[in-house]
């Protein structure tokens, strides 16, 4: 891809979203979702093999029907209220449909059997700008609809999220599977809370990209895409494997890790709204991302490759990819729970 086209893709990828965040009316929100979906479909099939373009069609297909049931609920939405301001829908039609369009565009369970199929046909890149700039724009809608839509369908939508999203990744071996799966259970967490305090949704959300830009940047260095092709990374690079060890723990929730952060504020939140079976459903399922997490940090970092010389040390060429951010991206992706009492908006 030559540099004006890709120029010209991300452009326009960015545009959509930022016209989505910053529109208040359904038509222009619409607009910018289709933006940021066809921006993101050469993206996708930048490698140009069959797998890369089997995923990117499953993509499209999934949110072109997504997208057609937005227009349709807006329509609904347009004939009930008379205007096409981006309000909470009086009518409950449309905030079903609103909630289900939305439901499929970010994964969420039960449509959420299109993300590790896409995400394991498509490049590392690729896969890091699909699980995580393209979940800002429909989050976003559905944070400023988040007091029409239904509590007990957010709540068991989050709860099928994250038990499916934790079963799921038990057997998987592709590091973009696990990946997906943990970003589908990310996922129920933000929504099973979005009607109670939606700037906890965002909040979530924000720490999620951190953690999954942090594992993809990792996973980049050295083109890692399986538990296998991980196994002799000590042996190539000693230093990447204890920060893919503490990336992981962060993401899936180990106190006193960043990670640990938004699950405890979730968990509180649920507990002092008079839910309390809910909440210790969650934090019980957790525990099945955090297993899987732990199995793959078994095979990378606590066990070592056979080796058939004394050498233990493989020598290597410099690693020529820029990484500036890496860095700054891991300290907070780990260390920023002792922030935690600053922030008080989110109380």
């Amino acid at each position: 891809m030559n540099p004006l086209t890709s120029s010209t893709i991300y452009l326009t990828l960015f545009s959509g979203t930022m016209i989505t965040l910053f529109s208040s009316h359904w038509l222009m929100t619409w607009v910018g979702l289709e933006m940021s979906m066809l921006a993101i479909i050469p993206v996708l099939i930048n490698k140009g093999n069959p797998r890369s373009t089997e995923a990117a069609c499953k993509y499209f297909l999934i949110q072109a029907t997504a997208s057609m049931i937005l227009m349709m609920g807006t329509m609904i939405n347009f004939m009930d209220s008379g205007q096409w301001t981006l309000s909470n829908p009086y009518n409950q039609t449309s905030s079903f449909m609103f909630t289900i369009a939305l439901s499929m565009k970010v994964g969420l369970a039960p449509f959420h059997l299109w993300v590790p199929e896409v995400t394991q046909g498509i490049p590392l890149m690729s896969g890091l700008i699909m699980l995580t700039w393209q979940k800002i724009a429909p989050i976003s809608i559905a944070y400023q609809i988040a007091s029409s839509m239904n509590s007990t369908l957010m709540l068991f939508m989050g709860l099928l999220s994250i038990m499916l999203g934790g079963w799921g990744g038990l057997n998987q071996t592709q590091l973009r599977k696990i990946l997906a799966y943990s970003s589908i259970a990310h996922m129920g967490w933000m929504m099973a809370i979005i009607t109670y305090n939606p700037t906890l949704t965002m909040f979530n959300l924000i720490i999620y990209i951190m953690l999954t830009i942090s594992m993809f940047m990792l996973l980049l260095l050295y083109k890692k895409t399986s538990i296998l092709s991980m196994s002799n990374l000590w042996n190539k690079s000693p230093l990447l494997a204890p920060m893919i060890l503490i990336v992981l723990m962060s993401l899936g929730g180990l106190p006193p890790l960043t990670g640990f952060t938004p699950k405890w504020v979730i968990l509180k939140e649920l507990i002092s709204n008079n839910n309390i079976i809910l909440p210790t459903l969650m934090a019980m399922l957790a525990l099945l991302n955090l297993y899987f997490y732990t199995r793959l940090i078994y095979s990378t970092s606590l066990t070592l490759f056979p080796s058939s010389n004394n050498t233990k040390m493989k020598w290597q060429f410099e690693n020529m990819m820029i990484t500036p951010l890496l860095p700054t991206l891991i300290i907070i992706s780990t260390l920023s729970l002792p922030l935690f009492p600053l922030l008080s908006f989110l109380n």
